[in-house]
C-alpha cells in the first residue's frame, strides 16, 4: 500500500483558531480521506507553532507566562479540530522536547555542512511576520510593523543554493502550485536571495542553540521542522520508524501568504542537511470577509465551531470547498452559506435520498428491487463518466469541480424521477409499468449510491448516513474510489429507517443563531486569552445626547476586541468594544499615532455609551473612547485593571 504523508501549517498560537485555519485544515482533511479512499496509507499531521515575539507579547497582554499561554491556545486548536471531527494523525507542538531535538539535529548538520555563519546585522525587521525584509518589503508594509533591528545572529548561507532553488523550480514545475504561486517563488529566487537570519540573541521564548545558549531559534527553522519532528526525526526511539517510512512528505498545505518560507528556505534548510526535499508545495487563497482578508486587528474573524452549531460539520465542508476554487481568493457570507446548504445539501442531496428510500419502503416493501430491463434514462453511462471525472479533480485538489461531477449525476437522477414518475406507474395497471417502477427506484437509488461514495470525503456525516438509509453496511469511507462501478447495489437489500439527512433552514434565522454564537464566541476568546468576558447581556438605558450634554454622560467600562488602523488617516483606529451589550460596539477613535492596533487588544477603556452616533472618514462610530492628554500631547487611554467588570458604569 503506497505512503501519502501531508501536512497542514504549523498554526502560530498568538491568537485563537478561526476560520482560515479550519478552511486549511478541512481541506487536508478532505486530501487525506481521498487517498485512503485511493488505497493508500495516507497520514496527516498538524501542530502549533509557539515560539516567538507576538507569541511573547500575546501572552504578556494576557497576564500569562508563555508556556501557560501557549497551553490554552494549543489545546484549544486540538479542541477544535476534534469538535470538528478532523481525522489528523500527528499534532506536534513546537515546545515539546522532542520537537527541540530535530531542530538542533537539522542545525547541526548545516552548520556541519558550512551553511551557517556567525555575524551581525542591521535591518529592517517586519513584528507581524517575525522576518528581516527588504527596504522595498518595509516601504509597502504597515510601518507600524516595521523595526530597524541590529543584531548578532546565526545567518543560513541562503544565497548559496539560489541556483539549486531555481534548477528545483524548473525540473519540477508541480513542486510550487498553482501556477500562480511557482510564478511567484521563481521570480523572487531569480531577484537574487540573501543569507537568512535563524536565530535571534534579544528573546529568550524559543529554543537555544546547541552551539550557542544566548541564541534561540528563529521561529521560521524552528516551525518548518515540525514537520519532521512530528514523525519521529531526531528521536532514536522506536517512533524513528515512522520518518523512515513517511519522509519525504508528499503535499504541503499552506496559505499563499506563507509560500515563500515553505518553497524556499524550507528546502534550503534540507538541502544544506542533506536531507530529502518534499515532493510538493501547494498554497490555497484567503478567505474575504467584509471585504477583506480575514484579521485579528482588523476584527473581521469568523469562527468554525458557531457554524457548525448550525449547519452541521458537513455544512461548513461543503461550502467551503463547492463555493471557493482551492487555490484562489473566496468569499465568506454567513446568508451565502446558509443558502448553499438549503440548496444543495437539504434539497438536493438529502431530498433525493428521501423521497427515493420512502419510494422503495412505499412501493418496494422497504427493498432495493432488480435493475430490470426498464429504461434507465443514461444514469449508468452518466456514472461512468461522472466517477473518473470526479477522481480526477480530486486528486488535483479541484474540490469544487469533483463535487460539480457528483452534482452532474444527482441532479440528472432527480430529474429522471420526474420523467418516469414512480408514484403514477405504482398505480398504474399498464404492460411494463412495474418493472418500469422497479427500474426507475433501482437507478435512483443506485446514482444515489455511487454519488455517496463520491461525496464521502467532503460530507463525510451525511454520505455515511444516506449510505446506511441503502441498506448498505460498514463505513463508506471505506469504500474504493476506483473501484466504484454502476450495478453494485444489491436486490432485495432492505432499506434504513426514515431520517432527515439534512433539514432545511430558515436562511435568516440561521444567520442571526451564526452572528449571535459569534458574539459568544469572542467572549470565550476573551476568556481562552486571560481576560474576564460579558456576563449577561446589559442595555444602555441612557438617552443619546449631544456633545454639548455632557452632564448626562454614561461612561462604561468596555473590553478592546479588535483593533484597525482606517485607512487614509493617519489617527483613527476603528475599535470593536464589548460594554456587555448583546453586540460590541464599533468605535472610531483619534489614537493610532500613540497606539499599535495590536496593543489595544484586552485593554479595558472607558467608553461614553450614550454618545449619538456619527460618522469619521465613512464609518460610523457609536461611541467615544476616554482619554487624557496635554494640549498638543499624546493622548493616554483611560483604563482599568483586568478584574473591573465589562459594562460597568462610572458614577
Amino acid at each position: 500500500m503506497p505512503k501519502f504523508y501531508l501536512s497542514t501549517p504549523i498554526y502560530y498560537v498568538n491568537a485563537a483558531p478561526h476560520i482560515g485555519h479550519a478552511y486549511t485544515t478541512i481541506a487536508a482533511d478532505t486530501i487525506k480521506r481521498v487517498r485512503r479512499m485511493l488505497g493508500d496509507d495516507a497520514y496527516l499531521t498538524t501542530g502549533s507553532d509557539e515560539h516567538g515575539q507576538k507569541v511573547e507579547r500575546s501572552a504578556r497582554a494576557a497576564g500569562l507566562e508563555p508556556k501557560q499561554f501557549t497551553d490554552r491556545i494549543s489545546a484549544a486548536f486540538r479542541e477544535e479540530w476534534d469538535e470538528l471531527g478532523l481525522e489528523y494523525d500527528f499534532f506536534r507542538r513546537t515546545s515539546d522536547p522532542r520537537h527541540a531535538l530535530a531542530v538542533r539535529k537539522i542545525f547541526e548538520r548545516c552548520l556541519a555542512n558550512g551553511a551557517i555563519y556567525k555575524d551581525s546585522y542591521t535591518g529592517k525587521y517586519h513584528l507581524g511576520d517575525e522576518a528581516f525584509v527588504t527596504e522595498d518589503e518595509a516601504r509597502r508594509a504597515d510601518p507600524e510593523l516595521i523595526t530597524t533591528v541590529t543584531e548578532e545572529n546565526y545567518f543560513f548561507r541562503l544565497s548559496d543554493y539560489q541556483q539549486r532553488l531555481i534548477e528545483l523550480y524548473e525540473s519540477q514545475p508541480d513542486f510550487v502550485q498553482p501556477e500562480a504561486r511557482r510564478n511567484e517563488v521563481l521570480a523572487f529566487a531569480r531577484a537574487g536571495l540573501k543569507d537568512l537570519s535563524i536565530s535571534r540573541s534579544s528573546l529568550r521564548w524559543g529554543i537555544p542553540l546547541p552551539n550557542d545558549p544566548d541564541h534561540v531559534f528563529y521561529v521560521w527553522f524552528d516551525a518548518l521542522t515540525t514537520y519532521m519532528s512530528s514523525i519521529g526525526y531526531g528521536e532514536e526511539d522506536a517512533k524513528q520508524t515512522d520518518y523512515e517510512r513517511l519522509w519525504p512528505i508528499d503535499v504541503h498545505l499552506v496559505g499563499k501568504e506563507i509560500v515563500r518560507f515553505h518553497a524556499v528556505y524550507w528546502p534550503a534548510f534540507l538541502m544544506a542537511a542533506g536531507l530529502p526535499l518534499p515532493k510538493q508545495v501547494w498554497a490555497h487563497g484567503w478567505l474575504i470577509f467584509q471585504g477583506g482578508k480575514m484579521s485579528k486587528t482588523k476584527g473581521n474573524i469568523v469562527r468554525a465551531l458557531p457554524i457548525k452549531e448550525v449547519v452541521g460539520t458537513d455544512g461548513l465542508r461543503y461550502y467551503l470547498l463547492r463555493e471557493i476554487v482551492f487555490g484562489q481568493d473566496g468569499n465568506f457570507s454567513h446568508e451565502a452559506l446558509a443558502v448553499r446548504y438549503n440548496a444543495d445539501l437539504a434539497n438536493g442531496i438529502g431530498n433525493l435520498a428521501s423521497r427515493t428510500t420512502s419510494m422503495l419502503s412505499r412501493y418496494c416493501d422497504g427493498r432495493i428491487p432488480s435493475q430490470g430491463s426498464g429504461q434507465s434514462g443514461g444514469l449508468p453511462e452518466l456514472a461512468a463518466k461522472c466517477i473518473p471525472e470526479a477522481i480526477q479533480h480530486y486528486e488535483k485538489f479541484a474540490f469544487s469541480r469533483a463535487l460539480e461531477a457528483a452534482w452532474t449525476l444527482l441532479a440528472r437522477t432527480d430529474k429522471y424521477i420526474v420523467e418516469h414518475r414512480p408514484w403514477v406507474l405504482a398505480k398504474s395497471g399498464e404492460p411494463g409499468a412495474r418493472a418500469q417502477l422497479e427500474s426507475t427506484l433501482y437507478n435512483s437509488a443506485e446514482a444515489l449510491r455511487i454519488a455517496c461514495v463520491l461525496l464521502a470525503p467532503v460530507i463525510p456525516d451525511g454520505a455515511q448516513k444516506v449510505w446506511q438509509l441503502l441498506g448498505q453496511e460498514g463505513k463508506v469511507a471505506a469504500q474504493r474510489l476506483d473501484s466504484l462501478r454502476w450495478g453494485g447495489l444489491g436486490a432485495n437489500t432492505v432499506v434504513g429507517k426514515q431520517a432527515a439527512v439534512y433539514p432545511r433552514l430558515d436562511v435568516g434565522k440561521a444567520v442571526e443563531r451564526m452572528e449571535a454564537l459569534e458574539a459568544e464566541a469572542l467572549a470565550q476568546q476573551a476568556r481562552l486569552l486571560g481576560k474576564e468576558p460579558s456576563r449577561e447581556p446589559l442595555e444602555v438605558d441612557t438617552p443619546e445626547i449631544e456633545i454639548g450634554d455632557f452632564a448626562k454622560v454614561d461612561i462604561r467600562v468596555g473590553l478592546v476586541l479588535s483593533a484597525e488602523r482606517v485607512e487614509n488617516s493617519k489617527k483613527l483606529v476603528q475599535l470593536q468594544v464589548d460594554l456587555g451589550e448583546h453586540k460590541p460596539r464599533s468605535i472610531l477613535a483619534g489614537i493610532a499615532e500613540s497606539y499599535r492596533p495590536e496593543d489595544l487588544l484586552g485593554r479595558r477603556v472607558a467608553v461614553v455609551a450614550n454618545l449619538k452616533p456619527r460618522k469619521m472618514m465613512g464609518r460610523v462610530s457609536q461611541g467615544m473612547i476616554v482619554a487624557a492628554s496635554l494640549e498638543g500631547g499624546d493622548p493616554h487611554l483611560a483604563g482599568f485593571p483586568d478584574g473591573t467588570p465589562i459594562g460597568a458604569r462610572l458614577g
